[in-house]
């Protein structure tokens, strides 16, 4: 029998070193490399199986089918997954301790095993008891939804072999460890072993597989990064445990969009969808308010109505403090230069704090222009007509509000909800068509868009 050797691994991003390197070549982290014993005849051990060799074949010849799809009976899952979890396909799902994750798989199992087929689900963490507490508090009790506490990957693949589930769900694929490798669970060689064999028996038996993974303390998918390009789909879970609030965001996705997200309240009989998460975000909203604007935005193909709060505070410290929650610090920046340089508001003497209510982590540029009109109204102590009027724009270095896409949608969603007005940019309104209900104001820069809002109330 070979010895094993030793090799040093990166925690971060997997590189495999032979010797140990205080810097990695591949993440470029430092202190990241730990110690792990291979041994040397780990090719292919978790099959053990002669599989019959593929030849290459033209493109076009290569027989397809349609493209079958399980749903989970939870339609902002369904939403984010794509529209379903695709037959065949392996998804992995993170997010922070207690967030709800497995509160979420478990009903989606549950309705799987309903109207589609035997589900099996292995827990690594939680005992059999636990997981029939938390079905029978949320309901999730399907006759066809096996469970098993198991760890060993070589059991839960024979497990598989025998039952031939339509959907398997793994809690979680840290705890996962193969007996011929003697490094401990949760390492990089025994994560990279145990998903590859998954993969390879999710693939060959067509079987949908979900794996739940930990995240590090800075939110971060845990283990090598490789995990994230072997499996189809990467989801994670986004919220706080003291909030009631759960955000469902795609982050890879090869059966569908990444950039759709699913809204989720948690109660005690398990996660709600919430329809409609517009109302949901400016639920708190006040006639006017200092400091405050209203965003239109697009995750997906879903326009999103959310309040931007903004706080202006003359700096004590020296050097003035920029603080995010929801948004991005670098776009944050950019936005208080431009106040700065074309408004002429010396925001470089004062700290700037900035919240997206309700949650939500905003990405593009379409709230820059809400973003602007809060700290501005801040500044200067005046209120904006919130309750009223929403503001759609992104903003150059120059100060111009240039066009952004889909405008008609989130104009549609803010008349839905009540707004009469709307800041747009005005090139965007010359190829607008009119929406019913709504008071459309084109602004071409900044400083114009200061004026005409204030001049509203």
């Amino acid at each position: 029998m070979k010895k094993s050797k030793k090799i040093f691994v990166c925690r971060d991003c997997g590189y495999e070193s032979p010797k140990w390197l205080g810097q990695c070549p591949g993440c470029q982290e430092w202190a990241t490399l730990e110690e792990f014993q291979e041994a040397a005849s780990s090719k292919n051990r978790i099959t053990g199986l002669k599989r019959e060799r593929r030849k290459p074949q033209s493109i076009g010849k290569i027989p397809t089918g349609i493209e079958k799809r399980y749903m989970t009976g939870i339609g902002e899952f369904d939403r984010v997954l794509g529209g379903g979890l695709t037959q065949g396909s392996l998804v992995l799902i993170s997010g922070e301790p207690g967030v709800g994750k497995s509160t979420l798989i478990l009903q989606a199992g549950s309705e799987i095993a309903k109207n589609s087929g035997t589900v099996l689900y292995v827990t690594g963490e939680e005992s059999e008891e636990q997981i029939h507490f938390r079905a029978a508090r949320t309901g999730a009790m399907a006759e066809k939804l096996l469970v098993v506490s198991e760890t060993d990957v070589i059991n839960i693949l024979d497990d598989i072999q025998r039952i031939n589930p339509v959907f398997v769900i793994i809690d979680s694929v840290q705890t996962l460890f193969h007996p011929e490798l003697t490094s401990a669970p949760g390492t990089v060689s025994q994560i990279k072993e145990c998903v590859n064999g998954l993969m390879r028996k999710a693939k060959e038996a067509n079987i949908a597989m979900m794996l739940v993974a930990h995240v590090t303390k800075q939110g971060d998918l845990a283990g090598p990064r490789v995990i994230e390009h072997i499996v189809d789909t990467v989801l994670h879970f986004e919220g706080e445990r003291t909030q009631e609030y759960r955000i469902l965001r795609s982050v890879k996705n090869r059966f569908g969009t990444t950039s759709e997200i699913g809204v989720f309240e948690m109660r005690q009989e398990g996660l709600m969808e919430v329809g409609n998460p517009s109302a949901l975000f400016l639920e708190s909203l006040n006639m006017e308010e200092e400091g405050a604007m209203v965003a239109a935005v697009m995750e997906g193909t879903r326009p999103l109505l959310v309040e931007l709060q903004a706080l202006v505070a003359p700096c004590n410290a020296g050097f003035p403090r920029r603080t995010t929650v929801g948004a991005d610090s670098n776009r944050l920046g950019l936005m208080i230069a431009v106040l700065e340089k074309k408004i002429g508001i010396p925001l470089m003497e004062q700290d700037v704090y900035l919240n997206v209510i309700g949650g939500l982590k905003l990405e593009g540029t379409a709230a820059d222009l809400a973003m602007s009109l809060a700290m501005y109204s801040s500044f200067r102590g005046k209120t904006l007509p919130v309750k009223s009027t929403a503001a759609i724009g992104e903003i150059s270095l120059t100060g111009e509000v240039r066009p952004v896409g889909q405008i008609e949608k989130m104009l549609k969603e803010a008349q839905k909800l009540g707004f009469t007005r709307c800041l747009i940019p005005q090139r965007n309104l010359a190829k607008l068509t009119p929406v019913k209900g709504i008071q459309v104001i084109g602004v071409s820069t900044l400083h114009e868009a200061i004026k005409k809002v204030f001049d509203l109330h």
